[in-house]
């Protein structure tokens, strides 16, 4: 229901009961005409109407009705509505006008207190009257502050939280900027090794003057074929990853995934215990698959140095169609401490899906290694697994350097 609405329906029905309290006789009999009464009472319903929008005004109808009520009366309804009125002047008005009301109810409180023990010259009149009025004057006004703080709070929180999930988006979208760009430098230097193969070949050529029609036509072909298939790469690869900054302190590499075994080497010299398997025929891949694998690869086993017990199970395997590779390694007690920043399991998912392939990682119930049984009990409950499958082209394209002894 519209709050306008609900307010208005509201003054409505505290109208009618306060209207009901009159006909009970809710009121200080002083001889006066009662339906007087109700004036201030239509007063105060007034300002339960604009409790929302003009909560300030309904403050000083409030006040003009109390006033008029007492001297009139006094009646119940009308102190009662006059409470909702204190209330929603405290939650809707200003901050600063809820701060006064706080301190001037609670001083009136304690002076209608003093007044009624002075003039009925008993102390226990002085208790019951500064209690009734602490009740009136006093506690809608703490009560407005209680929830006013707690909402303040709640709205606090939500824009923190807000805030806190655009830095994280602008998080991610600094660490996928950042390895595009990485990966279009080194996709650069390789896909330069195609028009390197075309500009020796084509030298080679021109030097040579006792080649035949057939060699020079073979020779031919393989540049052509390198020109074609090494541009028709750059168009798709470089514009698709370059990024408007580069980053220069990116050194150009040329690994392979047919490099693993001297990857694992190095990173058993460096303390971990590694298990390489590779199951199929290895063969010539695509530049682009060849530096995914050998990157993912990279990184996998960087994570296990950093958050595992040093120990890893690679497995690659070869397909027709496909690489697959799989990186478990047991989640240490205790890690390394070296800091991480989330970009590396970005960077491997990025380069997984810039070759049509796909991309999992996360941790799973162990164990599932074939060491694991030599492990102390407690340290392979949970394994954490990267499983990259790479798709291969139909007709894998690889820069064959034809020289020109071959193409006689």
């Amino acid at each position: 229901m519209n709050p306008v609405r609900q307010d208005a329906l509201m003054a409505g029905v505290v109208f009618a009961g306060g209207l009901a309290l009159l006909a009970s006789g809710a009121y200080v009999q002083r001889g006066q005409y009662v339906p007087l009464l109700a004036v201030p009472l239509a007063v105060t319903c007034l300002g339960v109407v604009l409790r929302r929008r003009r909560p300030v005004v309904t403050l000083a109808l409030g006040v003009a009705a109390v006033v008029g009520d007492v001297l009139l009366g006094p009646s119940l309804g009308t102190i009662l509505i006059f409470t909702d009125n204190l209330y929603a002047a405290t939650l809707y008005g200003p901050r600063r006008l809820a701060t006064w009301l706080l301190g001037i109810t609670s001083v009136l409180a304690i002076v209608i207190g003093v007044i009624a023990g002075f003039v009925a010259r008993n102390w226990g009149a002085l208790a019951i009257a500064g209690v009734q009025a602490g009740l009136v004057l006093t506690t809608p006004a703490v009560t407005a502050l209680i929830i006013r703080q707690h909402r303040d709070q709640v709205i606090a929180e939500r824009a923190r939280a807000e805030q806190v999930a655009r830095l994280a988006e602008l998080d991610r979208q600094a660490a996928v900027t950042t390895e595009r760009t990485r990966m279009a430098r080194e996709l650069h230097d390789i896909i330069a090794n195609h028009f390197s193969a075309v500009a020796i070949q084509s030298a080679a050529v021109i030097a040579r003057q006792d080649l035949d029609a057939a060699s020079v036509r073979k020779v031919l072909e393989s540049i052509r074929e390198n020109s074609v298939r090494g541009m028709a790469e750059m168009r798709t690869m470089i514009g698709l990853l370059r990024a408007e900054a580069e980053d220069e302190e990116a050194e150009p590499t040329r690994h392979r995934l047919q490099d693993a075994p001297d990857l694992v080497a190095r990173s058993r010299r460096a303390g971990m215990d590694i298990d390489l398997s590779v199951s199929g025929t290895p063969h010539d891949l695509p530049p682009s698959i060849e530096l995914a694998g050998y990157r993912i690869l990279q990184e996998s086993l960087t994570n296990a140095l950093k958050h595992g017990t040093g120990r890893a199970d690679v497995s690659i395997q070869y397909k027709s169609d496909e690489v697959v590779l799989r990186i478990e390694n047991p989640c240490g007690a205790d890690s390394t401490g070296l800091p991480g920043s989330g970009a590396g399991l970005v960077g491997m998912a990025e380069r997984t899906a810039l070759v049509g392939g796909t991309f999992a990682a996360g941790p799973c119930a162990g164990p599932s290694l074939e060491w694991a049984q030599t492990q102390v009990m407690g340290e392979t409950d949970r394994l954490w697994r990267v499983v990259a499958t790479l798709a291969v082209e139909s007709q894998p394209f690889e820069a064959k350097l034809i020289s020109v002894e071959d193409a006689r």
